[in-house]
């Protein structure tokens, strides 16, 4: 069984690979209950059976199906694309079934402009969590030489309810403004809350934005 990670909202590659040879029939399932994702067959798509919610989001790389690649990609990831997928694969030659174990994580961004001196950016969670942060943080100076910063960090799908924090401080001064974010839970409303980027723009501190 393969594992694969996917943000959401972004495009993600199932990988699926097999023998190449004639008359390829390719047909992509999700679940137990094998919930129609994509087919192949007679040389193009057969979408007829699709599952609604994933029409118009799949795609095979068509020019490389004769040459064993029936890999899937998937845009506009969902919460609920997450689990197992079975990617199963036909030719004259003979059948083949891979699983792919999907994993979906959340992405959020925080930023502001216009600080001096030169800020950092952490993040913390209420309560707080033995969790590990999968972040990046991109510092630019300005012409005005003030400061930009950005950061964005990835939540693995825990299922536990937490509260991510975005601190911004410098050295000259320890206010921090500070972006709480309440991770999505499944039943949220489709197109809402964490399935977007977040983003913090300037800070309340006194000056212009300055810390």
């Amino acid at each position: 069984q393969t594992h694969a990670s996917c943000v959401v909202l972004k495009s993600c590659i199932l990988p699926c690979s097999f023998q190449g040879g004639a008359e390829v029939v390719v047909h992509w399932f999700q679940g137990t209950g094998k919930t129609p994702v994509h087919s192949y067959y007679h040389n193009q798509d057969q979408l007829a059976r699709q599952d609604q919610r994933f029409r118009g989001r799949t795609s095979l790389f068509k020019d490389q199906i004769s040459r064993g690649n029936a890999s899937l990609q998937l845009t506009g990831v969902e919460v609920q694309d997450r689990g197992r997928y079975n990617c199963h694969t036909s030719t004259i030659s003979g059948n083949k079934d891979s699983f792919i174990n999907l994993k979906v994580e959340n992405r959020i961004t925080c930023s502001s402009e216009g600080i001096y001196p030169e800020p950092e950016l952490t993040w913390s969670t209420s309560p707080p969590s033995s969790v590990t942060f999968k972040n990046t943080t991109t510092v630019r100076e300005t012409e005005q030489q003030l400061y930009n910063i950005s950061g964005s960090l990835i939540l693995s799908d825990s299922g536990t309810d937490v509260a991510y924090s975005c601190n911004i401080s410098t050295r000259r001064n320890k206010r921090r403004p500070r972006l709480e974010i309440q991770p999505q839970s499944d039943h949220s409303e489709p197109g809402r809350s964490q399935r977007q980027p977040l983003s913090l723009r300037g800070v309340e501190a006194a000056g212009e934005g300055r810390l």
